[in-house]
């Protein structure tokens, strides 16, 4: 898919949340299963519906509480829910929040066909939507706030052409869900890397639906099996990914000699980076998207336009979508602490058992 966006990212790594509240709201809903609701100071509520606990720890562990933190400082009323992996449950928890009375949606959609039709349901009510995280394929979002995408699959592409070095490769590559519009992203930035790299040849690839981590080590074993077992790289798209394939790799005495890519720089992948066995992670600040998050919804609730970096294309639904982007880093042995720097884990979290040392060794305390 063709993207264009302005260089205007700097600014928006140090985002800030600097949006003053007006009017007032004595009362507030109760939020729904698993959600969370405030009283508000500004005319309007806004809802989120993230996607599962399944396919990335970060939604619960980084993103929900980077998100109340943001609406908490601003002072609006909020109801932040989970869909569990579950389409049609997203679409029940969207039409309650509507009837609950949210003025402003986001949504990280599961597939692009129902999070469309959740848009264009919320838009018939006249509720404003933002896709967060994911691009809606054909959606009709005012905004979308996530990361440059292509950008992260570029850096998982370099990261492990820098481990493989300029030998000759035989790499296998575990993509993410099919019907996760940033897993192709992912895919088209990696292979923009390591195609033009003449001696390395992919000898296998498969997306892993639903970025199930149970479904993706079954996968990698095929895979890893069709190659004989010749495989010298893995591009796996996200942590959970990576530790499948690592899983398999340890199985055939092959752990810590395969360089292995990641993203989200989960708990298991900074642990995974630091012992060797993950070549590198993507780190995608929970605190930076929150807050793009957080200043666009609260823009639209007090009938404002957002800042934004530029567009996205959306080819399927012909439409240039005002974006937020940021710009994503990539993580090794050598600076897994900017993570936790930075309030993406907790050193307590990460340099835990055999990792005290590990963590001591790189300088992490």
């Amino acid at each position: 898919m063709k993207r264009k966006h302005s260089l205007a990212m700097a600014a928006l790594m140090g985002l800030a949340l600097t949006v003053s509240a007006c009017g007032s709201d004595d009362g507030g809903d109760s939020a729904g299963d698993g959600g969370s609701s405030q009283s508000s100071s500004a005319d309007g509520k806004i809802g989120v519906i993230l996607p599962d606990t399944e396919s990335s720890v970060r939604w619960e562990s980084a993103d929900r509480p980077a998100l109340e933190a943001a609406f908490d400082e601003a002072g609006v009323e909020y109801d932040i829910q989970n869909a569990e992996g579950d389409a049609e449950r997203m679409t029940q928890i969207a039409d309650t929040m509507i009837g609950n009375g949210v003025t402003v949606l986001a949504i990280v959609n599961l597939d692009s066909e129902s999070g469309a039709a959740i848009q264009e349901k919320a838009s018939s009510q006249g509720v404003a939507t933002i896709d967060y995280d994911r691009l809606t394929l054909g959606g009709s979002a005012e905004y979308y706030v996530s990361f440059d995408n292509t950008v992260v699959g570029e850096l998982q592409g370099q990261g492990l052409a820098d481990c493989l070095g300029d030998k000759p490769a035989n790499i296998v590559f575990l993509n993410g869900s099919p019907t996760d519009n940033n897993a192709t992203l992912f895919a088209e930035g990696a292979h923009s890397v390591l195609d033009g790299i003449d001696s390395y040849k992919n000898v296998g690839e498969q997306a892993v639906p639903d970025w199930d981590n149970e479904e993706a080590a079954t996968i990698f074993q095929q895979l890893y099996t069709a190659a004989d077992g010749k495989v010298d790289g893995v591009l796996a798209a996200n942590d959970g990914l990576a530790g499948a394939a690592i899983g398999i790799l340890e199985g055939n005495g092959q752990a810590g000699k395969v360089p292995v890519t990641g993203q989200d720089a989960t708990v298991e992948g900074l642990q995974n980076v630091l012992a060797g066995t993950q070549c590198m992670t993507v780190y995608k600040s929970a605190k930076q998207e929150a807050a793009a998050l957080a200043e666009a919804a609260i823009a639209l609730v007090n009938g404002e336009e957002a800042e934004t970096t530029g567009t996205t294309t959306d080819a399927e639904g012909g439409r240039d979508v005002p974006s937020i982007l940021l710009e994503p880093q990539s993580i090794t042995k050598d600076n897994v602490g900017d993570v936790i720097d930075d309030g993406g884990q907790k050193v307590e979290d990460v340099c835990t058992g055999k990792f005290e040392k590990l963590c001591a060794d790189a300088g992490i305390s």
